[in-house]
């Protein structure tokens, strides 16, 4: 089965991505997906306030500079997992180096 891992982290983490030692969890992770091989895709996002919102309205649609709306936490990035059941994924996501002011969202992928 795949599942998405949705990372959401706090504007202060997002902050500290410059800093090494943050850094270098969150590609110690990655490199632990890959060599697991259950790493399919996936992404860092970058901060919010780069990101727009397109909204519909009617047949028209609106269009936002982010973020919006605001939040704790925001979308930091993704990453996409094959693993056996929702158990291992899991496992994977109490893994992921976030701080105690984040998140992580597992949700399985649509089949279509």
């Amino acid at each position: 089965m795949q599942f998405a891992l949705i990372i959401r982290e706090a504007a202060e983490d997002f902050a500290r991505r410059s800093d090494p030692a943050y850094r270098d969890g969150w590609v110690a992770y990655s490199k632990a997906l890959a060599q697991a091989g259950i790493m399919t895709g996936g992404a860092g996002l970058t901060a919010p306030e780069t990101g727009t919102i397109v909204r519909r309205k009617g047949e028209d649609h609106d269009v936002q500079d982010g973020p919006y709306p605001e939040g704790k936490e925001q979308l930091g990035g993704f990453y996409l997992i094959e693993v056996p059941d929702i158990d291992t994924a899991l496992e994977w996501a109490t893994r992921v180096p976030i701080s105690d002011k984040g998140s992580v969202e597992v949700r399985p992928r649509l089949q279509m």
